[in-house]
């Protein structure tokens, strides 16, 4: 039983794509991956659960593609030494560097989507910090993450000329 003042289905969406400043409800893959590099470092507005969850995917193939090939690329010339530990093969590297370059270059874009979905269920963006507790930081943002679109939320949207 839902409280009639939440209710289940996201607000109307207007007739075309959402400016860049409001939530873009039942975004598509291509859409959201778009809105978050335009959206790089603002921490102002909504994300839709479509934008996160979408960028989110995008995220774990990412890192399990990275992976995979750090994986591929260490086995190859890998050698393994007098006391039975291996050391990888030299094109290792190549694929951390690469895992370290994705997660830099993402960090404050994802802080940013983050933020901006907590605003999207009336939350304020540093509630983002409580996954900064040990042991159940995490779990809390992502419950907080999955809840629904809330309309008080607009408070946080700031339509630019």
């Amino acid at each position: 039983m839902t409280s009639p003042q939440y209710p289940t289905a996201p607000p109307a969406q207007p007739a075309g794509e959402a400016p860049l400043w409001a939530p873009l409800y039942g975004a598509s893959l291509g859409q959201a991956v778009q809105r978050f590099f335009k959206k790089y470092a603002d921490f102002t507005g909504r994300a839709s659960r479509s934008e996160y969850w979408w960028w989110y995917l995008v995220t774990i193939i990412v890192a399990i593609v990275l992976e995979v090939l750090a994986l591929t690329l260490g086995n190859a010339g890998a050698t393994v030494n007098a006391d039975g530990t291996s050391t990888p093969g030299p094109l290792f590297w190549l694929p951390v560097l690469l895992i370290i370059v994705w997660g830099l270059a993402t960090i404050v874009p994802h802080l940013a989507l983050t933020w901006r979905r907590l605003h999207d269920v009336n939350l304020a963006g540093p509630f983002f910090f409580l996954g900064l507790i040990p042991f159940v930081g995490g779990i809390i943002v992502l419950v907080l993450v999955l809840l629904p679109s809330k309309p008080e939320g607009a408070r946080f949207d700031r339509p630019r000329a």
